[in-house]
């Protein structure tokens, strides 16, 4: 049986690195004045450090989930993180359309993490 700390640690890696992936991504969107060569310089750097956490999170997950369990797994994480981050960041409201579609592919993610 796995330990609690390789069932958690690729969860809290895939966080951390879901956090940079959204600056990474959508960052440059509240500074415009940038020039776009310097938005994507900047974004490729900001994902330099995604992809530190993320390979690890996947490595020490799939000691104890399937490929398909982290993937989805980590598409919820986005989820979370982006909602919070155009809330809290960008200023963005979020529709209850938003919400209802977020909600349909959580329904995916509990199928396809708790269903064997």
């Amino acid at each position: 049986m796995p330990s609690v700390w390789l069932k958690i640690a690729p969860w809290c890696l895939l966080i951390a690195s879901n956090v940079f992936m959204t600056f990474a991504w959508y960052g440059h969107l509240k500074n415009r004045a940038t020039t776009m060569l310097v938005a994507i310089f900047t974004s490729w750097l900001i994902a330099l450090p995604e992809y530190l956490l993320a390979v690890p999170a996947n490595r020490l997950g799939h000691n104890v989930y399937t490929t398909a369990q982290l993937k989805t797994g980590q598409e919820a994480i986005t989820l979370v993180v982006f909602t919070l981050f155009s809330v809290f960041y960008l200023g963005e409201a979020i529709s209850w359309k938003t919400l209802v579609g977020f909600g349909f592919i959580f329904v995916g993610v509990a199928i396809v993490m708790f269903f064997k």
